[in-house]
């Protein structure tokens, strides 16, 4: 199976076209550029395309990271996933950021659950906890930090990601959670067959709100 995987619910943009049968990524494009996600996507992708030799009527299947993350870049990502599996006639699956970064984690060799908290700045955290074989053992959700502190020891879990100093006591996450598009190829591939469109994950609601009391009557 030939999976094109895009990233852009965070500070990079990502596009890569991986190889289920083999486990080789084919190409990966991938550049930090915070905001403008919409701008370079679809540049990315024929930028991929062209580097693996393959072209858009060779993909079975488009993954893409569904957040949590920042409330545009995860649009985007959606938007052209959806838009493409729509146009090729394949199936479109979404990856979430905290499944992301648990996967890394389990390359560490770790065997014990992982509580994945990811900073979400205004002293709170997105969090989920997964077990040891990748198993979810909990929903994704937005905490407080000071309510997140207990729950690894909990579950017997390790930390990961960019909240794990702030549940340790410090001042500052690690910064912007980065990964490789590889990660959210190979589990946007593992997915069974008829997994649910992607669509956002968002964890907390949007600043943007409609202001009231300026409507204007209709004639």
């Amino acid at each position: 199976m030939i999976v094109l995987a895009l990233d852009t619910a965070g500070i990079d943009c990502a596009a890569a076209l991986y190889d289920s049968e083999t486990g080789r990524v084919l190409a990966e494009v991938c550049e930090t550029i915070g905001k403008g996600h919409a701008e370079r996507l679809m540049a990315m992708i024929d930028e991929a395309l062209a580097a693996s030799g393959l072209v858009l009527a060779d993909l079975d299947r488009v993954a893409v990271t569904v957040g949590p993350g920042s409330f545009t870049g995860i649009r985007v990502g959606v938007a052209a996933a959806r838009g493409l599996a729509l146009a090729l006639g394949i199936e479109a699956v979404g990856v979430t950021t905290l499944a992301v970064l648990a996967a890394i984690h389990r390359e560490t060799g770790a065997d014990q659950p992982v509580f994945v908290a990811m900073d979400a700045k205004r002293g709170e955290v997105y969090a989920q906890v997964f077990a040891a074989d990748g198993a979810v053992l909990s929903e994704p959700v937005e905490l407080a930090i000071a309510d997140a502190e207990a729950l690894p020891a909990r579950y017997g879990a390790a930390v990961a990601g960019s909240g794990a100093p702030l549940l340790a006591g410090a001042a500052e996450g690690s910064g912007p959670d980065h990964f490789s598009i590889a990660h959210v190829a190979r589990l946007g591939a593992d997915l069974q067959p008829g997994a649910a469109r992607p669509k956002p994950l968002y964890l907390r609601a949007p600043d943007a709100k409609p202001q009231t009391g300026f409507a204007l009557s209709r004639a």
